[in-house]
């Protein structure tokens, strides 16, 4: 059963880019004169819905209708592909067959027909062989896509044309028909069907991908009310009436004229994208071609969920902005998009920005290991990648190689960072130590070997999704030594720097290798020691090691709790306050997550301040498959849910643009005339009642055993080193207690649900 009165809640709460940004905000954007919209109206462009917020929920459902008008900006544009009943209803659905959207196959399942649709055989479930009767009392919608949630399955019925009218958030409506002839060969008429809708609703566009139907509704429609819009399919897919190919008809452009206001076209007519998922060096002439005959352009097939090039680093941002922002010559009129609130944000708080705006937030950009999410990681690419998009921070994570020499990687297996496999296969070992896996450790390799290798570009989830990050920049730059990586940093006046020092203990009593001397002595080489300008980190999860460097005043000292945790108490709060300065902690240390959802915050944040100790969260990622389902595949709501609402330190992320572009952005603001606003943890689960499986069992809180960490041993000497007998090296710190805080998410959801059942 749903929750309706969380529904409402939840609207008000993460309509991130509409509560604060649109009311007004929207259109005195467009309205302001020195903002300049190259759209063919002058007016900023729409952003329309296509079913809703389909990409989160079932496309066309009360909650995919309700979430789009309500949680983007003003004026938002419901897109509806209209079908048609046995009854002559209008219903609106995706696809002409309803077995992908529905759970119709279950229901009834001798119902399965094949009908001839343009000339080829199309099997499956069809809406024009029951009526909306059959159809809303028996059948239930679904979500479509596999990656999409399917939490909100089988809970809401098909809704039609009138049922979405009749919604109070829906202002603007814009109806597709596909499939026209398909539904006269039917006996059933859409044009006739729109003739008794637009006497009691306005209908703004009307779309179809077949001119018989458009040329059919002129005169049938108040052109001044009601635009007529050419749906352009595959270039080589044939126009049924005409039989010309979508690609002939688009070189004739002044025809359409004739019969339509504007064009509607896949976005790749515009940003053509290689087989290699590359953009073209430049768009084609469609959009400024398209405007001097008076035709409006609207394009298709926006999805946060669905990376269309490594251009965009996995930043469904940049790809809008392509498109409405690029060059300030060409606008679109309008995005058809399965995530409207990404869509209102991208207009509303980042068009015409200014690239060298002052960043509002005090949290840091921290690098992780420089841009790797652009290059491979730790690279003299990455870091100047990073240093252009505007990290504050750049980090090392220093390794030692066998002969001694300090240098830069994010860890001290090779095989995941460089083409060291099968090279050196012969040297793989396994040290429980460091990790679980075996691995090719830097430590035994030469520094002259490791330079014979290749960086490789980390693709954390290529493996299980086949989306790995950019192909062209994979094993691009050179290995940076410590003393490269701080020369690097002094010569492009960074803010600070950040230094990982790892696996201490292990390599001074079984390698004989001293990687806390090597770190001070190049930061002394440096003069970071007298440093009065630039910030210098010292970041460790031994804090034997940060103790190291407690005599030179001007480092701070950070712990890293690698640990999932739900809570710090005070005892181990000050057992960190005595050896570090903050920590570093999972994202999910403070908002924890079950079954790809939100469930709550935990208060380690707010004891950690009370300690007057910086949090830093890792690692940011812009790849959807990192973001719970609640970010909507936006990374920018993720970033705003941990910097706004949790009022973290700092973000350590692989791709420092996208948190500059939303620091310097004119939303960051929360007290601003627009802003986006966090998330609200718990709240889009706690939509349906008993959702999903059983919570995940807490995490521990942290607890002092957990912090402290035995002195680091003397540095052996070669003999002992390789000494089957040496002493193992301290355990990692672990975790042990079992005590959770949820945060004013959840309390203020019980509150809620406490008032409304009174």
């Amino acid at each position: 059963m749903f929750k309706w009165y969380l529904l409402f809640i939840s609207l008000v709460v993460q309509s991130a880019s509409a509560q604060k940004a649109s009311p007004g905000n929207a259109k005195n954007a467009a309205a302001d004169p020195a903002i300049k919209w190259p759209t063919l109206s002058g007016n900023q462009p729409i952003v329309v819905a296509r079913g809703g917020f389909s990409g989160i929920f079932p496309d066309s459902s009360e909650y995919a209708v309700d979430m789009a008008m309500t949680s983007s900006m003003d004026d938002i544009v419901m897109y509806c592909d209209l079908q048609l009943t046995k009854d002559g209803m209008g219903i609106c659905q995706p696809d002409l067959t309803l077995d992908n959207n529905t759970d119709i196959a279950m229901i009834f399942p001798t119902g399965k027909k094949t009908y001839n649709v343009n000339g080829k055989p199309v099997d499956g479930w069809f809406a024009v062989d029951y009526t909306f009767d059959q159809l809303y009392n028996n059948i239930t919608l679904v979500q479509n896509v596999l990656s999409r949630p399917s939490l909100f399955d089988g809970t809401m019925p098909i809704q039609s044309v009138d049922d979405i009218l009749g919604r109070k958030s829906v202002k603007v409506l814009w109806l597709n028909v596909q499939h026209d002839m398909f539904y006269n060969q039917q006996k059933h008429s859409p044009s006739t069907y729109l003739q008794k809708v637009v006497k009691y609703y306005p209908l703004d566009y009307i779309s179809s991908p077949e001119i018989g139907f458009l040329k059919a509704m002129q005169g049938k429609v108040v052109k001044a009310k009601t635009k007529l819009i050419l749906r352009f399919l595959g270039a080589d897919e044939v126009e049924p009436s005409t039989k010309q190919t979508y690609g002939s008809i688009l070189k004739d452009l002044q025809s359409v004229k004739a019969y339509a206001s504007g064009i509607l076209v896949p976005k790749d007519y515009i940003w053509p994208v290689s087989t290699d998922k590359y953009l073209a060096e430049g768009p084609t002439t469609l959009v400024p071609d398209a405007h001097k005959l008076g035709l409006e352009v609207h394009a298709y097939g926006f999805a946060n969920d669905h990376p269309a090039s490594y251009n965009y680093s996995y930043d469904p941002t940049s790809e809008y902005l392509q498109f409405v922002d690029s060059s300030a010559q060409f606008s679109v009129d309008g995005l058809i998009t399965d995530f409207p609130p990404t869509a209102a944000e991208s207009i509303i708080c980042f068009t015409h920005s200014n690239s060298n705006a002052t960043k509002s937030s005090k949290a840091l950009i921290i690098s992780h290991n420089g841009a790797s999410g652009v290059y491979p990681g730790s690279t003299d690419l990455a870091y100047q990648q990073a240093v252009a998009d505007g990290a504050d921070i750049i980090d090392c994570s220093v390794q030692m190689s066998q002969d001694g020499l300090a240098f830069c990687l994010g860890s001290p297996d090779l095989s995941s960072y460089t083409t060291a496999m099968p090279t050196f296969m012969s040297r793989s070992t396994t040290v429980p130590q460091i990790q679980p896996k075996s691995g090719i450790f830097s430590f035994d390799v030469s520094w002259n070997e490791i330079q014979t290798l290749k960086p490789q570009i980390e693709n954390p989830y290529d493996g299980d999704s086949g989306y790995p990050r950019d192909i062209h920049n994979k094993n691009k730059g050179k290995f940076v030594t410590l003393d490269e990586f701080l020369e690097f940093a002094k010569k492009n006046a960074v803010s600070g720097i950040l230094i990982n020092i790892e696996n201490a203990a292990y390599l001074a009593s079984k390698k004989g290798l001293d990687i806390v001397g090597s770190v001070s002595k190049a930061l002394n080489k440096a003069t970071f020691d007298k440093e009065a300008t630039q910030q210098v980190l010292i970041q460790s999860d031994d804090t034997s090691v940060l103790s190291q460097f407690s005599n030179i005043k001007s480092y701070k000292r950070f712990l890293t709790i690698k640990e999932k945790i739900s809570d710090a108490p005070k005892v181990s709060v000050d057992a960190v306050k005595k050896h570090a300065d903050g920590v570093f902690v999972s994202r999910s240390s403070l908002i924890p997550t079950t079954n790809g959802f939100l469930i709550g915050n935990t208060s380690v944040v707010t004891e950690m301040h009370a300690a007057n100790l910086s949090v830093y969260v890792s690692v940011f990622k812009n790849e959807y498959l990192a973001l719970a389902f609640d970010y909507y595949s936006d990374p920018v709501l993720e970033l705003a849910t941990y910097v706004v609402g949790m009022g973290v330190d700092g973000v350590v992320t692989d791709f420092p643009a996208t948190a500059t572009r939303y620091m310097r952005s004119r939303c960051f603001d929360i007290n601003g005339d627009r802003a986006i606003l966090p998330i609200q943890p718990g709240s889009l689960m706690d939509l349906v009642e008993g959702a999903g499986p059983p919570a995940e069992a807490p995490a521990p809180a942290l607890d002092v055993s957990d912090v402290v960490d035995p002195p680091l041993p003397p540095v052996a000497t070669a003999n002992a080193s390789d000494s089957a007998t040496a002493t193992a090296a301290p355990p990692k710190s672990g975790s042990s207690a079992n005590s959770a805080h949820l945060g004013y998410s959840l309390v203020a959801l019980v509150l809620l649900k406490a008032l409304f059942s009174v």
